[in-house]
């Protein structure tokens, strides 16, 4: 499960070395308040409410400047379990600032793009399965017969609430991973059967 504190850093985005200073002049209380708010209006925009949202850094209650000022917002959106991590920056209201803007440029993607363009962008933020991992076939993934020709959306839609609900990284034998590869198997579906 995602936490809060410490820090949980998605396995597929590399931590960045050389650490910047940044320009913004934003305080951690104002930072903080500026991504909730820009993910609430994002899910409004797209008429698909964010949720399970956790802000994860190092910052605790007596320590508000980390020597790890990295941060990663996890959150759930249209059924994909989604991870927006910075540490660009060396304060973590720098990077919070950044992860802010980050989440206004998908708002802006939506307002001159499609909802299928910013869920392709949200496929990149996707916990992708461990460099080296074989990937199963969507179908294999979803549990249904090669053979099956007949399939449609609803049909692989309905198939992956059902598995989200025990491979979610919420649920007791669930992870990122499995959900990772639920999403990216209910993506390939949707794109082969030409339901995207």
């Amino acid at each position: 499960m995602t936490a809060a504190y410490p820090l949980s850093w998605p396995d597929n985005i590399p931590r960045y070395k050389a650490r910047e200073k940044g320009q913004f002049r934003t305080a951690l209380p104002t930072a903080l308040s500026n991504v909730r708010k820009s993910i609430e209006a994002f899910g409004r925009d797209s008429s698909k409410p964010v949720g399970n949202l956790i802000i994860s850094s190092n910052v605790t209650l007596g320590e508000n400047k980390p020597s790890d000022p990295g941060v990663a917002v996890w959150f759930v959106w249209d059924g994909l379990q989604v991870s927006i991590p910075v540490d660009r920056y060396q304060s973590v209201e720098a990077n919070l600032q950044a992860i802010h803007l980050i989440i206004e440029a998908r708002r802006t993607e939506l307002r001159h793009g499609t909802l299928a363009l910013v869920r392709a962008t949200f496929t990149g933020f996707l916990a992708l399965p461990p460099q080296g991992e074989a990937r199963r076939p969507w179908r294999e993934v979803l549990g249904v017969k090669a053979m099956s020709h007949q399939l449609s959306r609803t049909h692989i839609e309905t198939r992956y609430r059902e598995l989200a609900k025990t491979r979610h990284p919420d649920t007791e034998l669930g992870s990122h991973q499995a959900m990772a590869e639920l999403n990216r198997a209910r993506e390939e579906a949707l794109r082969e059967i030409g339901g995207a």
